[in-house]
């Protein structure tokens, strides 16, 4: 569904976020989560809709979502990664039809990354056992919780490849993403299909196009 009307099906980079966007990980950090915040006494009922966490950096949701303090937050997220990590690619598949997509978006050409807010050993890990590494000229994760933010690994992204921001498009399924990549300089397409918000978010987020399905995005992205 278009907002904007800005055509960004003549980018030639193509950055996605990872959870929620390119995986169906939603259910794999929520039960690794809860988990983890039942052993802090947390009760399902405190802990209420937890898709409030697939978005925003760790350790900092925590602390957004649940008011805990840094110090608690970055133990509860060193317990999540020591479980999370475990997981193995039933914990990260890609969407159905997603596999497909990078394929066509190489064969038109495009350059292909990723800029993510996981540790860059938990995008690495979900990537290669995924077996898509070839897909990605560069896939960008956080290279420490120390300040490191979205905005950030986008640009480093832009100058690594060496595109400017005009050059460029987002995908992505929460406000965090749209509000980074509207940093960068960049447009950022919505993705809707994980569920992980309401679509009102990404409107009001100031997203170019909402996207449904793989093919809607294959139609944004390349015409």
């Amino acid at each position: 569904m278009p907002l904007t009307g800005e055509d960004v099906a003549s980018k030639a980079l193509v950055i996605f976020d990872f959870d929620g966007t390119l995986a169906d990980s939603m259910s794999g950090i929520i039960r690794t989560a809860r988990t983890v915040m039942h052993e802090h006494g947390w009760t399902d009922e405190a802990l209420g809709d937890m898709r409030r966490l697939v978005g925003p950096p760790f350790p900092a949701a925590f602390t957004e979502v649940y008011g805990v303090s840094p110090e608690e937050a970055m133990r509860i997220t060193e317990e999540y990664r020591a479980i999370y990590q475990n997981l193995g690619r039933d914990g990260w598949p890609l969407f159905d039809g997603m596999r497909e997509l990078l394929c066509y978006l190489r064969t038109a050409g495009r350059k292909v990354a990723i800029a993510s807010s996981k540790r860059q050993f938990l995008l690495d890990r979900a990537i290669d056992t995924n077996g898509v590494r070839d897909l990605f000229d560069l896939p960008l994760g956080k290279a420490s919780d120390n300040g490191q933010t979205k905005a950030m690994i986008i640009g480093d992204i832009l100058e690594l490849l060496s595109f400017s921001p005009e050059e460029a498009v987002m995908v992505g399924d929460r406000r965090f993403d749209a509000e980074a990549a509207h940093e960068a300089g960049l447009p950022c397409v919505g993705l809707t299909m994980g569920h992980t918000c309401e679509p009102q978010e990404l409107v009001d987020a100031g997203c170019c196009a909402l996207c449904d399905t793989v093919d809607d995005l294959r139609r944004v992205l390349l015409g």
